[in-house]
């Protein structure tokens, strides 16, 4: 089965070449299914030194994950990754798919998987941005290891904030909770001393340090705190509105992890016939590309199945 590229017509457009895209464009491919993905680029964990939990590519640089992944679907004569955008999405009365891109024009298939990553928002303070994906980080899981036995902070208030730093202590015995002039309850309070974290309340200016490492936090009374590594509370949002245009509903924000996440059954469908969602945009647990691909490939194989019945 070949690919049709003079009609803009396929069994499934994957918007998103991430971890999760390439991991459904992989299984449909590999079901002999037609396949065009649409990479925006740009994904979030592209600022990272590595790719950390993820068996097999331990410690491998983002781009060069991302590099391979490309190469191995370039091995299936079904399948067509373009560099774009899709400005829009609509789901037509048969039931089909048809994705406007700015650079290639309409494109339509029978099945459509969404996996455009998410965008991740952080706390605005001088420093900050420059640190991000190094020294100043959002996953423990993802990061704690190579900070390990340092002198840690965790910005973040409330029940969000004293959660990250007692689980921040599994890396480090010097761990300090910042709320940047958010106050705690009592019991949170003793929460924090019964696990060994230290806490300061005090409003903060800038964080500080050699180039991209960190040095220490500053507070607006001009006072500092030593920190090697600082956890950032950050809430992720949708990066388009393309899934409420076909559709789908998202979850809502969640306290601890606010993800606004695509609502998805365990195989990746969203409740539109025929649409499917993966990787971080359709998430309720902490995101990563080992759960990226997981759920990259459930949604495939989804997908795969939907056009097996004749849908």
């Amino acid at each position: 089965m070949e690919r049709n590229d003079t009609t803009g017509s396929w069994d499934s457009i994957v918007i998103g070449g991430g971890a999760a895209g390439m991991s459904a464009a992989l299984t449909l491919a590999r079901a002999r299914r037609t396949v065009l993905v649409v990479d925006a680029g740009g994904q979030s964990n592209l600022v990272a030194s590595g790719i950390r939990g993820l068996i097999g590519h331990d410690g491998r640089s983002p781009a060069d994950f991302y590099a391979a992944g490309r190469a191995e679907l370039a091995a299936y004569p079904t399948v067509d990754v373009r560099d774009g955008t899709v400005t829009r999405a609509v789901r037509e009365e048969d039931g089909t798919f048809r994705a406007v891109l700015e650079e290639h024009g309409d494109q339509r298939a029978k099945t459509m998987v969404l996996t455009p990553g998410m965008e991740y928002r952080r706390p605005q303070l001088p420093g900050l941005d420059e640190r991000w994906g190094g020294s100043v980080f959002h996953c423990p899981f993802c990061h704690g290891w190579e900070v390990r036995d340092r002198r840690l902070a965790v910005l973040a208030e409330g029940a969000v904030g004293v959660h990250g730093a007692l689980n921040l202590r599994t890396y480090s015995d010097r761990v300090t909770l910042l709320t940047n002039g958010a106050e705690l309850t009592g019991p949170q309070r003793d929460q924090l001393a019964a696990g060994g974290v230290g806490l300061d309340e005090r409003p903060l200016r800038a964080l500080e340090g050699p180039g991209t490492d960190l040095r220490a936090a500053v507070f607006e009374d001009g006072t500092e705190l030593p920190v090697d590594a600082l956890l950032v509370k950050s809430y992720l949002h949708q990066r388009s509105s393309l899934a409420l245009d076909l559709g789908a509903t998202l979850t809502g924000s969640n306290e601890m992890l606010g993800v606004e996440a695509i609502t998805v059954d365990a195989m990746g469908a969203t409740g539109v016939p025929g649409l499917y969602a993966a990787g971080d945009a359709a998430t309720s647990v902490p995101p990563s590309v080992a759960a990226a691909v997981a759920s990259g490939y459930l949604a495939g194989a989804a997908a795969s199945v939907h056009l097996a019945a004749g849908y």
